[in-house]
């Protein structure tokens, strides 16, 4: 078979969500040629069926180092690809006194290192975030966290990628990869590196390496809402719920008893899996959910349990007149026993994925750290962009989105908010 020039390239990326274009934003600043290939027409995957928040903080072990190295990509292609982006940090309320307790504990186990937590008193979490006095106990601030719009990151990157010299082909399915080699619908791709970035569909193109390592998918339920808030939730907010599901917070002992009363107190959200955090978009609308369900393949339906849930536990922690719903969906990732599969399942063929709900939070890093290390292309990765602190704490910014912002305990305000 004849091979066009054409059809050759330094690297080959399958998959176009934020794994795949970490990978492909990673060689192109090398100055390799790149083709992304994708069965889609554009990303509609896990990458825009999230909360937008990169929670970086929450993590430790490899994701926070991923974490870290996918910061300063973040604010990086923001400002280069035009798209919003702000540095708000997260907020945790605390609505119970062993909550508290767990974010104090998780203050101490981190003060003498960076990115500490900031723990806060009840009327400085009113004062950001527009939840009811009468159900904060306290709460913190975790320095660091990004914000972004997932409905338009992905697109601009793409945008930007293309832009750059990268070659996006569509709506073009990938039957088999080897070493130099993709084949696709529409023809064989040769490429001096590949990169398998498909998330939980790794069980569709390497199914041996899917069942080896235990990939399956999770899939989740999130809505979109329009909330009459007095003001503007002013970062992610996550909630009790959350801190038993983040490792940073999970791993320490307040964490046991806390996930014990919350299960007794409420096993119907339990059996949700429920994961209790709230972001707002630029437009106002606020973001809830969300709920886990984990299995091979789950089914396509969305119990209104779910959705009647995630209602009921806003009007309880916000200061809300009304909620009017505006789209509900259903998310799926990549889940396994550990956070991450990595794995060159041939020379020089590299299959990547965040296989927990922190693709958003760790892939661009992910793909810039493992891509360099396998395939030694070299080079440190964009470092982070220019930020000042304020009394300890990292003030915010807004690149790639229009706006003005002032700068109230360490978090942005925004206008259009």
């Amino acid at each position: 078979m004849t091979i066009s020039s054409q059809d050759r390239f330094d690297v080959a990326v399958v998959g176009s969500g934020i794994v795949g274009l970490g990978a492909a934003y990673a060689a192109v600043r090398r100055g390799l040629r790149v083709v992304v290939v994708d069965r889609t027409d554009r990303p509609v995957g896990a990458t825009i069926r999230n909360f937008g928040h990169l929670c970086i903080g929450a993590q430790d072990g490899p994701a926070r180092t991923y974490g870290e190295a996918s910061r300063g990509i973040w604010l990086r292609l923001a400002a280069e690809a035009g798209f919003w982006a702000r540095e708000s940090g997260t907020l945790v309320v605390a609505r119970a006194e062993d909550e508290r307790t767990l974010l104090e504990e998780a203050a101490r186990a981190e003060s003498e290192a960076d990115g500490g937590i900031r723990v806060l008193s009840p009327a400085e979490v009113t004062a950001l975030a527009p939840v009811r006095a009468e159900v904060v106990h306290g709460g913190a601030l975790v320095p660091g966290d990004l914000q972004v719009n997932p409905r338009e990151a992905a697109g601009a990157i793409v945008r930007h990628l293309a832009a750059l010299g990268v070659e996006f082909r569509f709506r073009t399915a990938v039957t088999e990869v080897g070493t130099g080699l993709v084949r696709t619908t529409r023809g064989d791709i040769v490429a001096g590196d590949v990169v398998v970035a498909v998330n939980h569909d790794v069980d569709q193109l390497l199914p041996a390496l899917a069942e080896r390592a235990g990939v399956i998918r999770c899939a989740l339920d999130m809505m979109r809402v329009s909330a009459d808030l007095p003001s503007p939730l002013q970062a992610p907010l996550l909630t009790g719920w959350s801190l038993v599901r983040y490792r940073r917070f999970a791993g320490l002992g307040a964490a046991t008893a806390l996930r014990e009363r919350l299960h007794a107190e409420r096993p119907e959200l339990a059996a949700l899996d429920l994961n209790q955090m709230y972001t707002q978009l630029p437009d106002g609308t606020l973001l809830l959910g969300d709920s886990h369900h984990k299995a091979v393949q789950p089914d396509p339906f969305q119990p209104e349990a779910a959705f009647d849930a995630f209602l009921a536990e806003a009007r309880e922690l916000f200061d809300v007149a009304g909620m009017r719903v505006l789209e509900r969906w259903q998310g799926v990732y990549a889940a396994a026993a550990e956070e991450f599969l990595i794995e060159e399942v041939a020379p020089r063929v590299l299959a990547l994925a965040a296989t927990t709900g922190i693709g958003m939070t760790t892939g661009l890093g992910l793909a810039e750290i493992e891509t360099a290390r396998v395939f030694g292309w070299g080079g440190s990765g964009p470092e982070d962009a220019d930020t000042s602190v304020v009394d300890g704490t990292q003030t915010a910014a807004i690149v790639g989105g229009a706006g003005t912002t002032a700068i109230v305990g360490g978090i942005a305000q925004e206008e259009n908010a």
